[in-house]
């Protein structure tokens, strides 16, 4: 589908509206896909909802709250690779 191909599709009485195939395709928009609708002064625009809702740095920093004196960058990257021996001494 080139972009200036025109698409039609028709209005259902219940208000549906099917999107031709070759546009499912190219958005990867499979059935059950949310999207958001918006009216706009050349026409309806249709774009993918994000799958998380918007969020700020502020909502989600200290989320895994600690007490006590902050870790150094060395600290922090010896409890890794502690972990990571650890969880491979197994095999």
């Amino acid at each position: 589908m080139t972009t200036t191909e025109r698409l039609t599709t028709m209005l259902s009485t219940k208000g549906q509206v099917i999107l031709p195939k070759a546009i499912r395709q190219k958005r990867n928009w499979r059935p059950g896909a949310r999207l958001i609708v918006e009216d706009t002064s050349e026409g309806v625009l249709l774009k993918a909802a994000p799958l998380f809702a918007p969020t700020t740095i502020e909502a989600v920093f200290g989320a895994l709250a600690y007490s006590g004196r902050p870790k150094t960058i060395e600290e922090m990257d010896a409890a890794i690779l502690a972990e990571a021996r650890r969880r491979n001494a197994g095999d």
